[in-house]
């Protein structure tokens, strides 16, 4: 049947695609609901009419049921659930890592993911605890790969086959495991052990985890993040460059009686009214839905409603180039999530090399801005402006004479020319009044310039107020005020 992926758009690291097995098709970003056949709170059939094109459930849960093993066998996975999209199996890995050991070898749980007629299935891999040193690390990212390589045996180079991603808490083994799974042809790639990092809030944490392992990668994998459960942090997880989410956060919510939304989540007795417009939402009150027997069932309803319609939002915003936008925003919900934004921003060389080059629009939002890709990117096309004896570095519109070329400025780019004025990123970014932050991102741009065009002169032209910071930000030259 095998797995092929198709980006058709992008934006920072975040991908639209088209991810094909055998004669199904799971448009990306993509979120696939958990799906416990034991206790439902909205069936497959439910999730398809409100949107789903995928799910997920628990191969080792489905094996040991009296209830549904004999079932999944005879009628297999799409018609026991009632769903003719994508259906991912997880091994029992999740129960690995809770209870330390599962009765089931890798043979077995590949070979029943198998027979029920999962269309990507997942070998029994290691999920290694954050807390691990790296000796244990090694070893048992060695076992997951000769059960990876195990799972190719049995069923060839075209079973549609996930390769997980461990590795720990050691961005060298991440990269190196992403490698590895690459170089064995893999083309569907979980990223996992991560939960524990997201249950905890570490953010950044998770950053560094997920970008090493897409540095071993190929670009042209499937990236899965294993657990990625909240909405608030889908935008963060694909501006990173993961494709698909596995989620049972739409039930655990419910069950606890807490309401999900794109920034947070409520408890029901907090809200006096629904702040969504979803078919849950309209029909009744917080107070109504607490007195309900059905709570659960609605709440679980709303809280996926809430979970597709911000993958549908962060789709618009990749095809729009405002991800960066989205993901300040939704960051900027909890303290620990914008942690882990400016630790993605470090990231700002890797993330420049896939990011396309024009976009709608660039609106500054605050220091962080200072550090994306598109300011990045502008401040090394510098070193490509023409070497001239003279040059003027120009805060203001004023008359300039004396000078062999006259650059304009404007934060937190840095010089551009006349002819660049209504050009991306220049024309098209929306700068407020300028703070001292994007003053500096824009002398570094100067100070770029400078150092590489060695035999030209460079004097910047500013008000009074910005002597100061342009002095210390641009040393060796010469500063004038108009």
């Amino acid at each position: 049947m095998g797995i092929t992926f198709e980006v058709t758009d992008k934006d920072i690291g975040g991908r639209i695609g088209k991810l094909k097995v055998g004669d199904r098709v799971l448009p990306t970003p993509a979120i696939l609901p958990v799906i416990n056949p034991h206790v439902p709170l909205v069936t497959p059939a439910e999730m398809a009419r409100m949107g789903a094109r995928g799910i997920i459930t628990n191969a080792y849960i489905i094996s040991r049921s009296a209830e549904f093993r004999q079932r999944a066998l005879i009628e297999g996975l799409h018609s026991l659930y009632d769903f003719d999209g994508v259906i991912m199996t997880d091994s029992g890995s999740f129960q690995l890592s809770v209870y330390g050991d599962i009765r089931i070898t890798n043979r077995e749980t590949v070979e029943f993911q198998k027979a029920v007629g999962s269309d990507i299935f997942v070998p029994l891999d290691i999920p290694t605890p954050p807390d691990a040193d790296r000796d244990r690390t090694r070893s048992e990212l060695a076992v997951t790969m000769e059960r990876l390589r195990e799972a190719r045996e049995i069923f060839g180079d075209e079973a549609p086959i996930a390769g997980p991603v461990q590795g720990g808490m050691y961005p060298d083994i991440r990269t190196e495991a992403g490698s590895a799974v690459s170089d064995a042809g893999f083309l569907f790639c979980p990223i996992g052990a991560v939960v524990p990092l997201m249950e905890s809030y570490r953010y950044a944490d998770l950053v560094d985890v997920v970008m090493a392992a897409k540095k071993g990668l190929s670009p042209a994998a499937c990236v899965h993040l294993f657990g990625a459960g909240h909405p608030s942090m889908f935008a963060l997880a694909v501006a990173m460059g993961c494709d698909v989410f596995d989620s049972a956060a739409y039930a655990l919510y419910a069950r606890e009686g807490r309401y999900l939304t794109a920034h947070g989540s409520y408890h029901l007795e907090e809200l006096t009214t629904f702040p969504c417009p979803c078919e849950v939402c309209r029909s009744m009150t917080p107070h109504a839905m607490m007195k309900s027997g059905d709570r659960e069932r609605l709440l679980a309803r709303h809280n996926l409603h809430v979970t597709f319609a911000e993958i549908d939002r962060i789709h618009q915003a990749i095809v729009d180039g405002t991800l960066y936008d989205l993901v300040d925003e939704r960051c900027r919900s909890h303290p620990m999530l914008l942690r882990g934004y400016r630790q993605f921003l470090k990231y700002g060389k890797t993330l420049e090399t896939a990011d396309r080059v024009s976009k709608r629009r660039f609106f500054y939002r605050g220091s962080e801005s200072c550090l994306r890709t598109e300011v990045l990117r502008y401040q090394e096309s510098l070193t490509r402006f023409p070497e001239n004896n003279r040059i003027l570095v120009s805060f203001d519109r004023g008359e300039a004479k004396g000078f062999d070329a006259v650059y304009f400025f404007k934060p937190p780019f840095g010089p551009y020319p006349q002819e660049m004025s209504e050009t991306f990123p220049i024309g098209q970014s929306e700068i407020p009044d300028w703070d001292e932050e994007m003053v500096r991102s824009g002398c570094r741009g100067i100070t770029i310039l400078a150092k590489t065009h060695p035999s030209s002169e460079v004097t910047v032209r500013c008000e009074p107020r910005w002597v100061s910071i342009v002095t210390a930000e641009c040393p060796g030259m010469k500063v004038m005020s108009p």
